[in-house]
């Protein structure tokens, strides 16, 4: 929505086509949404054979399973770094983006403040922001930078019945630094911010609330 709003011409691609439908009903039908699966290595080598040169990308959060190591199941475990991190591996090797452009992953603060039941996830967070500067020398003049997010108020936490949820929110926002948890237009406003700024690459942008040092 950010990116539409300042006139840019925007694509949004996922999976599924009943989460396609229901963003395009919200962003607007001016959008255009593709149906691609980054775990599949040729259908993404065909999407991008049959476009131009990108000017920028983004690889958004993919939603995990959780739990300690001895109690996440390894198959489990398996299938969250094929999703979170080979699919954004996958993506950056088929991608065709212009010189000076850019491709940013969005990773997650548990990468420098690790939790004890959610170990998996700050390890593949900190490999997709090692993944990204690792990049950004491979693919230059092509920028590549992380987004680390923390708590932030989407549709993933729609399951929980709404009291716990706000019970939550109001409970982590009293013990970070900004006293309030992240709004998807936070971390649009930072992507965008990496997309427009041509100094910036090999970074990782932290929208935490402060959540890192808290």
């Amino acid at each position: 929505m950010a990116a539409a709003e300042i006139g840019s011409s925007v694509t949004i691609a996922s999976r599924s086509e009943t989460k396609l439908a229901a963003a395009r009903a919200e962003l607007g039908h001016e959008i255009r949404a593709v149906v691609l699966d980054t775990g599949d290595e040729r259908a993404l080598e065909r999407f991008f054979s049959a476009e131009s040169a990108w000017d920028h990308i983004v690889v958004s959060a993919a939603q995990t399973p959780t739990g300690s190591v001895h109690a996440l199941p390894m198959d489990e475990a398996k299938q969250a770094m094929e999703s979170k991190f080979w699919g954004a591996y996958r993506l950056a090797r088929a991608a065709k983006i212009n010189d000076g452009g850019s491709l940013t992953f969005v990773s997650g603060y548990l990468s420098v403040r690790p939790s004890e039941t959610a170990v998996l996830q700050g390890a593949i967070n900190a490999a997709l922001e090692a993944l990204a500067r690792g990049l950004a020398l491979e693919l230059s003049p092509v920028r590549v930078n992380a987004v680390s997010p923390g708590l932030v108020e989407t549709p993933l936490w729609s399951g929980m019945p709404d009291d716990k949820r706000k019970a939550m929110f109001t409970r982590a926002a009293q013990h970070l630094p900004a006293r309030r948890i992240g709004q998807p237009d936070d971390i649009a406003h930072a992507l965008l911010f990496l997309a427009a700024t041509p100094f910036a690459t090999g970074s990782t942008v932290r929208v935490d609330g402060g959540g890192a040092i808290a």
